[in-house]
């Protein structure tokens, strides 16, 4: 089955990250890097997304008008920094995978429709 594991930052994290010096930076990078490399052979895709200020929403309004706007949902605490597309056996699979991520703490996992 495929999945797509969705990794979000959350403003507390994104504040400790950069309160981070440059070698704790450094160590959390190869974490994930390390990560990955375990992973390799289930990952299918993966990418590191552009920050929430570059978003463009678009969503419907009341008429059914498309209203487009800077940034991501005013409301959201919590912002898809990036994911990876992972074909696996199952959820657990899934599951047991996206319990081990060293990076951000929430990840959302979804299945891909076939």
């Amino acid at each position: 089955m495929k999945y797509v594991l969705m990794f979000c930052e959350t403003e507390q994290w994104e504040t400790h990250w950069e309160a981070m010096d440059d070698t704790a930076r450094e160590q959390g990078f190869a974490r994930v890097q390390a990560w990955l490399a375990e992973y390799g052979d289930k990952i299918l895709h993966n990418r590191k997304l552009s920050g929430g200020d570059t978003a463009t929403t678009v969503r419907l309004d009341a008429t059914g008008g498309p209203l487009v706007t800077d940034g991501p949902f005013v409301e959201g605490k919590e912002i898809v920094s990036g994911y990876v597309e992972v074909e696996v056996a199952d959820l657990d699979e899934a599951l047991g995978m996206a319990r081990t991520w060293p990076g951000c703490p929430l990840v959302e996992i979804r299945p891909v429709l076939m």
